[in-house]
């Protein structure tokens, strides 16, 4: 239960969800109208959203009163996945089995259904992971590249993000910043968000003529990227290693 009336308020607020603490963050944003909750894609806190005349008391109090809420959302959680062999991992929206040979080559090789790996067992996690990575930067340059040419813009550098709310981002100036673990996902809904942030270097909100420069730029259905990302896109963060 929350003791949100005699907290510390150097603590972090939580609530208490079957035997766990989960850390809740609230944000006061200038355009919220009234309060929103959501949990964080891993699990790893809840989020509330408050405008900015907003209580804090108010929030946790809230947290509270939804606890049937989170824990079912907790329990929807895909659960844990090691990348070990045998194990199943998703590659550009594939399955792909990890297969382990001490004597092929460490940089993972995709072939047949599998992902070939060699080296020492121990340190496969971390070596797939920097290959996932190294395969998004590629990936995404292309893309960035693609719709930039069509939007008659010039690339700007990509970053990659560790995000855990957005898939991408577009600064003031420019920059660019997507999330690696798109390459996990179907390439169409990759793309659409690359083509999402290209749109707005030539439009930098969501009004009306930016969604319309969206449509143009993608070549597929973004509605279907977009509800493919609200039902799936949790599973891109399952916690891995």
């Amino acid at each position: 239960m929350l003791d949100w009336l005699r907290r510390d308020p150097r603590a972090v607020p939580t609530v208490e969800v079957s035997g766990r603490a989960v850390p809740i963050v609230v944000r006061r944003l200038e355009r919220a109208r009234r309060m929103t909750m959501r949990l964080a894609p891993d699990g790893s806190e809840v989020r509330i959203s408050i405008p900015r005349w907003g209580r804090t008391a108010e929030a946790l109090a809230f947290a509270e009163s939804r606890h049937a809420w989170i824990e079912r959302q907790l329990n929807a959680l895909p659960p844990a996945c090691a990348w070990q062999p045998g194990s199943a991992i998703a590659v550009r929206g594939q399955a792909l089995t990890i297969r382990h040979d001490p004597k092929a080559a460490r940089r993972p090789l995709v072939r047949d259904g599998e992902i070939l790996v060699g080296g020492e067992e121990a340190s496969l996690p971390a070596r797939i992971r920097r290959w996932l990575e190294a395969e998004a930067k590629a990936l995404l340059t292309e893309d960035l590249a693609h719709y930039c040419a069509r939007a008659n813009r010039a690339p700007p550098v990509l970053a990659l993000s560790r995000a855990q709310r957005r898939w991408g981002s577009c600064a003031a100036n420019g920059a660019i910043r997507i999330n690696w673990r798109l390459i996990m996902a179907p390439d169409f809904v990759r793309r659409s968000v690359v083509a999402h942030e290209v749109a707005h270097l030539v439009h930098f909100d969501h009004s009306p003529a930016f969604h319309a420069c969206l449509a143009a730029l993608f070549e597929g259905d973004v509605a279907l990227a977009n509800d493919w990302l609200k039902r799936e896109g949790r599973s891109l963060y399952q916690p891995f290693g």
